[in-house]
């Protein structure tokens, strides 16, 4: 079986969503099937340097094949008229196509093109049909629908949700295309990287509770820094740690961080920046307690990759994988609400051994469940499905 992935970028400024490729693909080819990666050099809207890749063709990596081609000069649109005359050439050489990404006008070609060369496909929308995420920019997203992007959807053989909930209240615009439910994966790490929290000089006497995913207001901070607060005002003890940025809306970042140092958090908070490797590892292992209260999550893969290390979470219910964090005791779930936040993470705070038991049952469920052998036979089975009805 020949497989194209398709994604706008794979850079990490653009999140865990895009990067989840990575994962899938050499799970895939583990599993006997062939992959070719098609993405661009994209590498931030705001004027980041392109990455340094090689150009237009395949570059071995860990089985698979992946080829950048040059974005155009308005990055934010993640245009490739290279990748589209490839896949127009080369299309009819696979089996099928796994396209990740909606309202994206290099995806919405690619769907197009493998309309026109037979190419089955099926399209991941990463959360982008979500109502609270259809909100922004509705009449440019009505007519971009209007024109293209429903004709894409009717025509694709399913679309990729992550969960349960995301497929549930996902917007369809009319067209009746199956749904294909499967998690994103995490790769457990061990980092040999000592004493992180003397580095960063974060107390080791009081819990740590980890912030890590994109600053952006979708992530519930309005809600959690006004929470800590409070949390702080009647003396519990914590050490807040801020892991993010937002190379796409550094104004935002700024806000939250003068927020922060303008605040009394400002004297038991870290600001760490954008983290990777050894460092997002030990960050991880050190943390006593991992806070996503986002407005809207189609996975939430920051949490999951929480849940693999073995640390309880404080999320949101608008986190698409909240059923299963209640169901396995992996964590606490509450409202999009300052007050609510403030009487889970009480919960949390107040209660070592409840928070280590909550850890051990969300670590043995993301291995079960989140791993991405697993998530790989079950994507294999989908595709076989869809060439079978072919």
């Amino acid at each position: 079986m020949k497989i194209l992935q398709i994604v706008p970028s794979i850079s990490l400024i653009y999140g865990g969503p895009s990067q989840m490729v990575l994962g899938l693909a050499p799970a895939l080819v583990k599993e006997g099937v062939e992959v070719t990666i098609l993405t661009t050099d994209s590498n931030g809207d705001n004027g980041q340097t392109p990455l340094d890749v090689p150009l237009n063709r395949p570059i071995k990596q860990d089985g698979y094949e992946i080829i950048y081609f040059r974005c155009a000069p308005f990055r934010r649109y993640k245009f490739s008229l290279d990748l589209l005359k490839w896949l127009k050439r080369h299309a009819h050489e696979f089996d099928l196509a796994h396209i990740h990404a909606l309202f994206s006008p290099i995806i919405s070609a690619a769907a197009i093109v493998c309309r026109q060369q037979k190419l089955p496909y099926i399209f991941r929308p990463l959360g982008t049909l979500d109502p609270a995420d259809l909100r922004k920019k509705k009449q440019l997203k009505q007519l971009y629908v209007a024109i293209i992007e429903r004709q894409n959807l009717a025509s694709a053989a399913a679309i990729h949700f992550t969960s349960e909930q995301e497929a549930k209240i996902s917007e369809r615009f009319g067209v009746s295309t199956p749904d294909l439910v499967i998690p994103l994966g995490v790769i457990p790490r061990q980092s040999s990287l000592k004493n992180v929290c003397s580095q960063l000089e974060i107390p080791k006497d009081v819990p740590l509770v980890l912030f890590m995913s994109r600053i952006d207001p979708k992530k519930g901070l309005n809600l959690l820094i006004p929470a800590l607060e409070k949390l702080l005002a009647v003396g519990y003890k914590f050490h807040f740690v801020l892991a993010g940025t937002n190379p796409q809306d550094p104004d935002y970042e700024q806000k939250i961080i003068s927020q922060i140092q303008n605040s009394p958090l400002r004297s038991h908070t870290t600001i760490t920046g954008f983290v990777t490797g050894e460092l997002k590892v030990s960050l991880l292992q050190a943390a006593d307690l991992f806070v996503l209260p986002s407005y809207y999550e189609n996975f939430g893969i920051a949490v999951a990759e929480a849940m693999v290390a073995g640390v309880p979470v404080v999320i949101s219910d608008q986190v698409h994988i909240c059923q299963q964090i209640r169901d396995s005791e992996s964590g606490w779930v509450g409202a999009t609400d300052v007050q609510a936040l403030v009487e889970l993470l009480q919960a949390a705070l107040q209660n070592p051994a409840e928070r280590q038991r909550r850890g051990l049952n969300a670590q043995k469920y993301a291995l079960e469940n989140f791993s991405w052998d697993a998530i790989a036979r079950q994507t294999i089975q989908a595709y076989q499905k869809i060439l079978a009805n072919k």
